[in-house]
This record gives C-alpha cells, structure tokens and sequence, in this order.
C-alpha cells in the first residue's frame, strides 16, 4: 500500500521563499560589473540554479511512504529509509517539523519511534493520517 505526502499551505509557501532566496544567491554575482557581461558566467550560474532548485523539489513532492510485507519504506527524492515493523516503538503526532530526521511536506505530521534510523525517530506527513495508523497498526500491532 502506498501513501503519499500531504502537502500543505505553510510548506509550498516556505519552498517560495527558499526558491527565492537561492535565485538571489545564485543570479547575486551578475550585478558585479565584471560578470554582467560574460555569457559563460550566466549559463553557469543558471545551470547551477536550476540544478539545486531541481533537486530540492524532486525531494520536496516526489515522499511516498510504502508499507511492504516486512518493512515500512520511506522515500523522498534520493533520500530512503527501510524500517522493519518489528523495530516500531511507538507512533506519535507532532508539529516540531524542522528538527530530527523527517521526510515530510506538512506541518500535520507523525513521529514514528523506531531503533533502525539515524536519530531513533523519523517524521512524516502521509495525507490520510488516520488510514496511514491503522495500515501500521495492521502491520506493527505492539504500538
């Protein structure tokens, strides 16, 4: 079974501004007098540019949480986790998406407490919360 990310207001309105913030950092050198000109350091820096921007929605939108027979697999962009349902502790709501390991595009999020990832917890945001427990409910039923 496959669930994707919610994806809510507060996290496409923090993408605009990290988009922005790196479009400023990126185009920023073209104002120097010296590169204005160059047509080599335009196509760089816009290279650049749209290589990170890229990369950073391909790991923003593309989450999928994928429950297996063995394992809950989790997957954004480049970035995975395989959490044997044995390994489960315990499974939580939390809004606190900015610290730990989380891969997540909503606010309206879930921590599930486990002893296989990098900080003993991962968070996530799948869109139909209540289906997404019970599925690990199914599957894990010492939580």
């Amino acid at each position: 079974m496959v669930f994707r990310s919610k994806i809510d207001t507060f996290f496409i309105n923090f993408m605009l501004i990290v988009v922005f913030i790196i479009a400023v950092g990126s185009f920023f050198p073209l104002f120097i007098e010296e590169v204005r000109n160059e047509l080599a350091a335009f196509l760089i820096l816009t290279t650049i540019f749209l290589i990170v921007i890229s990369f950073l929605l391909w790991t923003s939108f593309s989450v999928k949480y994928i429950f297996y027979q063995d394992y809950l697999y989790i997957k954004g962009g480049p970035f995975r986790s395989r959490i044997p349902y044995e390994h489960i502790t315990k499974v939580l709501p939390t809004t606190a998406i900015f610290t730990g390991h989380r891969i997540l595009s909503s606010r309206d999020a879930i921590e599930i407490f486990n002893n296989t990832t990098f900080m003993g917890s991962i968070k996530v945001s799948p869109r139909d919360k209540s289906k997404f427990i019970s599925e690990l409910k199914k599957r894990c039923p010492n939580i």
